[in-house]
């Protein structure tokens, strides 16, 4: 008789941990569930919502669907919330490293994104509470950044709520949320110089700092971005140096006489290009030259182009080259010269149609470059 006692409990037992185990459906009012997740200069961002649909209400989502301000929601313990920003859940947005919000800075992390509507001015919420239900829960002590947002009117209908990233540059973006006519921009930056920076100095004490060529990378990256050249000087040291094997590299010492060039050392600059030459290829010296004419440094290009030519003569590139040089110098009959020889070498179509463009221009009187 205990025996059966035990065994009916335990069945009663089993029932009830079974009962209380939902199987997975779809999120309740056909809201699909969504996520965006974008990455800006070295930090992701990562949005996770629920996407209500207008379903034939239009003119009846904002002030109403959506209420103004902050309001009972009848069910749990706030009093004054605002919107979720989305359906169901509570959206989500999540940051991997530190941001500005219209300015304002905001520590990495993940945070619940909440929006108080108003038809002149909404306040989009970043609050640190990003686990409970919908803002049923809200608590303005838990906010830790409140950005003043204008509502702007689109054009068309979007029927179903969407977060976008628009407006992309390097270090910025601008975050739309989206819903039947109207949208809530807010712009988010990141400090993608200093990241960048941080994160090489740190990859660089790793194994990948047993390469010359992520000493060069950083090196170069900084060149280009015209920052840290007193650092990247040092980066070029090491690439160019006996102990990766940089030192019988173009790129690595061409980058090097770049930095030094940038911080008005010349002699040093044409020293180490000078020790860059032998070990440049036919490619690498094009390219130097093309960014010479870039630099308006039009006779040096040239005299990069042939050098190229008299190291690799009768080639497509060099011959392409030398046009270009002519060219950047004013020697449109040199240029056109070269440029027909150049033609008849096109290793494909694109490049052919490239070659008779030129070839038009310099006809016409016009630079190539």
């Amino acid at each position: 008789m205990k025996l059966l006692y035990i065994t009916t409990g335990l069945l009663c037992l089993s029932f009830t941990v079974f009962s209380q185990i939902p199987l997975t459906t779809a999120p309740s009012g056909g809201n699909k569930k969504a996520s965006v997740s974008e990455r800006i200069g070295l930090t992701d961002i990562t949005i996770h919502y629920d996407r209500p649909a207008v379903k034939g209400r239009e003119g009846k989502i904002w002030g109403q669907l959506v209420p103004e301000g902050f309001t009972d929601p009848g069910f749990g313990s706030s009093k004054s919330a605002p919107w979720r920003a989305g359906a169901n859940e509570n959206t989500t947005i999540e940051f991997s490293g530190n941001v500005k919000v219209d300015g304002q800075p905001l520590p990495a992390g993940k945070y619940g994104l909440f929006v108080a509507y108003g038809p002149n001015e909404s306040t989009v919420i970043f609050s640190r509470n990003s686990n409970s239900w919908g803002s049923y829960y809200y608590n303005d002590k838990e906010d830790v950044l409140r950005i003043k947002v204008k509502p702007v009117a689109l054009d068309k209908n979007v029927e179903r709520l969407k977060y976008e990233f628009m407006d992309q540059t390097e270090n910025s973006a601008v975050i739309g949320l989206q819903w039947e006519k109207l949208m809530f921009p807010f712009k988010v930056e990141v400090d993608y110089i200093n990241d960048q920076i941080t994160s090489f100095r740190n990859e660089l004490r790793s194994s990948r700092g047993f390469l010359w060529e992520g000493w060069e990378q950083a090196a170069q990256w900084s060149l280009q971005h015209d920052v840290n050249l007193d650092e990247a000087l040092l980066w070029s040291d090491t690439a160019t140096s006996t102990t990766f094997g940089g030192d019988k590299s173009f790129a690595a010492w061409s980058t090097k006489a770049q930095i030094l060039n940038k911080l008005g050392r010349k002699d040093e600059a044409a020293a180490a290009m000078k020790k860059a030459m032998p070990y440049a290829g036919m490619q690498e010296l094009h390219q130097y030259g093309r960014q010479l004419v870039q630099q308006k440094q039009n006779k040096e290009a040239l005299d990069i182009f042939k050098k190229n030519a008299e190291k690799y003569p009768g080639q497509f590139t060099t011959l392409v080259g030398l046009a270009r040089g002519y060219s950047a110098n004013g020697d449109y009959k040199a240029a056109l010269k070269y440029a027909t020889q150049a033609e008849t070498l096109a290793p494909d179509p694109q490049n052919k149609s490239s070659l008779q463009r030129m070839i038009g221009l310099l006809k016409e009187g016009k630079d190539v470059n």
